[in-house]
């Protein structure tokens, strides 16, 4: 297409500073072109991140064709410009080392594709919506409305935990209880409870399992699965329904405690029992 426009316009006796504006143009509107039209073809194929950096590749690069025929027609030899591009192409590589790091490290990305535009990720201490992937930097959204910018090269370094990758989560909820209640009839209660809940899925079953004898409490945890949207619904209303089940079947969730055995205190222990409360003393009068 290149060669056509140019020979199109060779054949018209104009001067040579009208003909490079002319071929100038016809490279905004040929860059124009045909990149929408490889978009429109390859839309269906490519996600959100991709498609921009894409249409910007094939963009600047037909433009830049066109303006280097537009220098011949005035004269210019590309060959000394090609040697300077090189010359500063190596300056600016050793003065922008973290650029440059940050630019092979979003092809890296783009390739590897680990998320895309929309995905809510977890990398480090920020949590939040994928607004961008660009060749130097992703922009997140946070829940509470931040914008973070994540250079790509600390996403490499980094793990990035994608909540969003699959239709699917699974929700885990602690659960202590008394060492006098009988595990069957909590593990029980607590099946009960995912079964009639709305939100769990039938598949994978919901599952209780201990976790360990803790210092003041026997720890059970479920696990339950849901739609990745209902997870945070889910985890708050499950608790509140365990907590619910928990007071009508008086079972207990207990407080931390302590036994002390008098016999081997050494010292005067301040601590005494008043009106049913335990109280502590700094042991002055």
């Amino acid at each position: 297409m290149l060669e056509s426009v140019l020979k199109f316009i060779g054949h018209i006796e104009i001067l040579p500073a009208v003909r490079t504006v002319a071929i100038a143009l016809a490279g905004f509107v040929v860059a124009r072109l045909v990149s929408g039209a490889v978009i429109r073809v390859l839309g269906k194929r490519l996600d959100r991140q991709q498609l921009p950096i894409l249409r910007r590749i094939l963009y600047y690069g037909i433009l830049l064709l066109f303006l280097m025929s537009a220098l011949r027609e005035l004269g210019f030899d590309l060959s000394v410009l090609v040697g300077a591009a090189g010359i500063l192409t190596v300056a600016v590589g050793f003065a922008s080392q973290t650029s440059a790091s940050n630019l092979i490290s979003g092809l890296f990305l783009i390739a590897e594709r680990p998320f895309a535009v929309g995905d809510t990720i977890k990398v480090g201490e920020f949590t939040g919506e994928v607004l961008a992937i660009d060749l130097l930097s992703i922009k997140l959204r946070t829940f509470d409305n931040l914008y973070v910018r994540i250079p790509n090269e600390q996403m490499i370094k980094t793990e990035v935990v994608n909540l969003t990758k699959f239709p699917i989560r699974r929700v885990d909820i602690a659960v202590g209880v008394a060492y006098r209640e009988d595990l069957g009839l909590v593990k029980a209660m607590l099946l009960g409870l995912a079964d009639r809940h709305p939100l769990c899925l039938e598949e994978p079953r919901p599952i209780v399992y201990f976790a360990g004898f803790g210092e003041s409490s026997i720890d059970l945890k479920l696990l339950v699965w849901t739609r990745r949207e209902n997870h945070l619904e889910l985890w708050n209303s499950l608790h509140e329904q365990i907590k619910l089940e928990f007071d009508r079947n008086a079972v207990e969730i207990p407080f931390p405690n302590r036994t002390i055995h008098p016999a081997a205190l050494t010292e005067p222990f301040p601590v005494r029992v008043v009106a049913g409360a335990v109280r502590e003393e700094t042991g002055r009068t």
